[in-house]
């Protein structure tokens, strides 16, 4: 690696990977500031990997994006292509879900025993693509407690502002949180 503060697309996938080596780590730690080009690197690399052509936005963890599709629609995609709907809506609605509640249950995930939960005043979520199992998020909440939207992205301020490079389909709605719609098409559903 160079001393300036561009990193090579080879050296972004191996971060992806968690297989940089220890001297490559360190001197990324050290750099004064990254180069304004490095998260364009990044959706590059991300995007090579993909099996699915829909353009990359962000990366919300390991497996979970936020891609334009062939509809010009901004989703929440999984790796492996399942779509979870709007990303302005909490994708954990339309994952599988699993609750742990018994102690036992718990015990399962939690060790040692004293950092487990206490069933009755909290259960643990497990949220899984419907498609392809994979687990994407848990969370440790009371039970009865709204599944927890951790992020809602202003992506046209982020293109915009940060990166200079606005996105076309740019319009003050898109930073909208649209989950109640979601909870509204239930209630309406479950009343017939």
């Amino acid at each position: 690696m160079s001393n300036d503060t561009s990193i090579s697309k080879d050296l972004i996938g191996q971060l992806i990977d968690g297989k940089i080596d220890d001297d490559n780590a360190t001197r990324l730690q050290r750099l004064p500031r990254k180069d304004h080009d490095r998260f364009v690197a990044y959706i590059e690399v991300l995007q090579s990997r993909a099996s699915w052509p829909d353009q990359i936005l962000l990366r919300l963890c390991d497996k979970l994006y936020v891609v334009r599709n062939a509809q010009n629609q901004r989703v929440v995609k999984c790796e492996c292509g399942h779509e979870f709907g709007d990303y302005r809506q909490n994708w954990k609605l339309g994952c599988k879900v699993r609750v742990r509640r018994t102690a036992a249950a718990m015990r399962e995930v939690y060790d040692p025993a004293p950092a487990c939960p206490e069933p009755g005043w909290q259960e643990i979520r497990e949220f899984f693509c419907p498609d392809c199992a994979t687990q994407h998020a848990v969370e440790v909440v009371a039970p009865g407690y709204p599944a927890v939207f951790e992020m809602l992205p202003d992506l046209d301020k982020f293109y915009r502002d940060y990166l200079g490079i606005p996105l076309p389909d740019e319009a003050p709605d898109w930073y909208t949180d649209r989950t109640e719609q979601v909870t509204q098409r239930w209630a309406a559903n479950a009343a017939g």
